[in-house]
């Protein structure tokens, strides 16, 4: 059986000594706050943890977003798994 599956766009993560960071491909800002920033990215949903962070800049237009803060982790929730789910990852992580 032959999938019809889009090709993914690029997605990528510039982070410069764990404190400023550029991603691009980015359809939207989720959420955000001091200790996490969650991001719809082209790849799937990208959960970032850390201390002090903030967006520092958002350009819509160009899917990218600026950050700061003290990066801990980056996590990105499971696309395929996420669509065979109800709750998917935003229900997992709210619980």
């Amino acid at each position: 059986m032959i999938e019809d599956r889009q090709p993914l766009k690029t997605h990528k993560i510039s982070l410069l000594n764990r404190s400023l960071g550029v991603i691009t491909g980015v359809r939207d800002v989720v959420s955000f706050d001091l200790n996490e920033i969650i991001l719809d990215t082209e790849q799937g949903l990208l959960m970032i943890k850390g201390v002090n962070l903030h967006v520092k800049r958002l350009l819509v237009e160009k899917g990218e977003v600026e950050i700061d803060g003290k990066v801990d982790s980056f996590l990105y929730s499971d696309m395929e798994e996420s669509k065979g789910t109800k709750e998917g990852f935003l229900g997992r992580l709210f619980r």
